[in-house]
């Protein structure tokens, strides 16, 4: 299997890690719609949340208030979005479940294509200053 998140999950790969736990981790996201951009997700390779049990399907959306409460401080952002993808045609990039949290800025609006490219030293930076947020 070649999964990108997974390469990330073992070490393969950079990822920047922003919460972890037995089962689930959050880490920035490197194409990011806006700053604090980050992506919940089980260790354990699952295609898509049908793939789950439905078990962890609650149990990664329990994560989701707790890190986004520690994105928006560390952020400043006004708000927060949050995506789940499934298949390609849903326009799922990475095959492994993941949930965006998109913080979201009274100032910029809401776009949900726009992309940038984040440089590692700044992922590296963030990520501290939200993990210092719980």
């Amino acid at each position: 299997m070649n999964c990108l998140f997974c390469d990330i999950l073992e070490g393969k790969k950079q990822g920047h890690f922003i919460y972890e736990d037995e089962k689930y981790v959050a880490l920035l996201d490197k194409y990011p719609i806006d700053v604090g951009h980050s992506l919940v997700m089980p260790r354990k390779h699952y295609e898509k949340i049908v793939d789950m049990p439905e078990d962890m399907v609650g149990e990664l959306f329990s994560k989701i208030p707790k890190i986004a409460k520690a994105v928006l401080k560390a952020t400043d952002a006004d708000a927060f979005s949050l995506g789940q993808n499934n298949g390609r045609a849903a326009k799922q990039i990475i095959p492994h479940v993941h949930v965006h949290i998109i913080p979201r800025y009274e100032t910029k609006g809401t776009v949900w294509t726009k992309r940038g490219i984040a440089i590692d030293e700044e992922l590296s930076e963030l990520a501290k200053q939200i993990r210092m947020c719980y």
